[in-house]
């Protein structure tokens, strides 16, 4: 178990090795091209050193890499800051998030696909402006109104990327428990229903419920997400995530099994179209 940062480096590091090697050129004749020494490729494509987004558009230029959502991406994975490639929003709430979060939204904003199991509560993208309050609430005790507007601001704008150009594909497994549990009570469950079956409707969205007549299942040990990335191979990365934190997962072995658990998971849960009909039977008090 590594924080993003750490995946960021050695995803980014094969990634750039993969380029050079596409661009025909040796590591030296990579570091001669943008002045440096050749121990500093080496260990930018090893991932045992950090490397700067400015490091990486030169190494970009110097490889022709031209496709603009290739190199946002890798800008990305370098750390990239304020006014470099899309609008990273998530800057304005620097005092309030932690990095793990940040680099959680981060992975997030580029991903052309999530995969995502929850036990406990509507996934983040899913969920309306009550239902994120209370649930933000519940978890945080103590949290001022300040901080808690913000937090919840921050979680409908990642809202966004499922309406984006092109949207992010979401791939849901609920657990009955999050359909039942009352969080912020009758009203806001009640919205939150409707909401769900709004969104299971969108093209780009596969929403299934795993009803507690499955049993038990191999996600009962906790909630998790796996990221993919079409501009870039070999990159997906499992987070384990946390209201205002999460863990990434990037060994081969972790992707295997938690890819293999979520197809898993969608064979037991009820199809697309059951999982609605079920939604709405709840909702009606079922």
């Amino acid at each position: 178990m590594q924080h993003g940062p750490a995946v960021r480096r050695r995803k980014l590091g094969a990634e750039l090795r993969a380029l050079r090697n596409r661009a025909r050129l040796t590591s030296g004749e990579a570091a001669r091209l943008v002045g440096w020494h050749q121990s500093k490729v080496s260990r930018i494509e090893t991932g045992t050193s950090s490397a700067k987004p400015a490091d990486v558009a030169l190494l970009l230029d110097a490889y022709g890499v031209r496709d603009d959502r290739l190199r946002e991406l890798m800008l990305v994975l370098a750390g990239v800051d304020e006014g470099v490639g899309r609008d990273h929003w998530w800057h304005a709430y620097r005092g309030v998030l932690p990095p793990t979060y940040r680099d959680f939204i981060s992975l997030e904003s580029q991903a052309s696909a999530m995969r995502t199991l929850e036990t406990t509560v509507v996934p983040g993208l899913l969920q309306t402006p009550e239902y994120a309050r209370a649930v933000t609430r519940s978890a945080l005790e103590g949290v001022d109104e300040e901080q808690l507007d913000a937090l919840v601001e921050v979680r409908l704008a990642r809202q966004d990327v499922l309406r984006g150009d092109p949207p992010l594909l979401l791939s849901a497994v609920l657990d009955e428990a999050v359909l039942r549990r009352q969080v912020g009570g009758p009203e806001v469950m009640a919205a939150q229903l409707e909401r769900l079956l709004e969104d299971a409707r969108l093209p780009q969205v596969r929403l299934q419920v795993l009803p507690f007549t499955a049993g038990a299942h191999i996600g009962v040990t906790g909630p998790f997400v796996v990221f993919s990335f079409s501009s870039v191979s070999d990159l997906d990365v499992v987070v384990l995530d946390h209201l205002t934190s999460s863990h990434h997962l990037e060994g081969k072995e972790d992707l295997r099994a938690y890819s293999e658990a979520f197809t898993n998971l969608q064979i037991h849960a009820l199809s697309p179209e059951d999982s609605l009909d079920y939604i709405a039977g709840i909702g009606d008090g079922a």
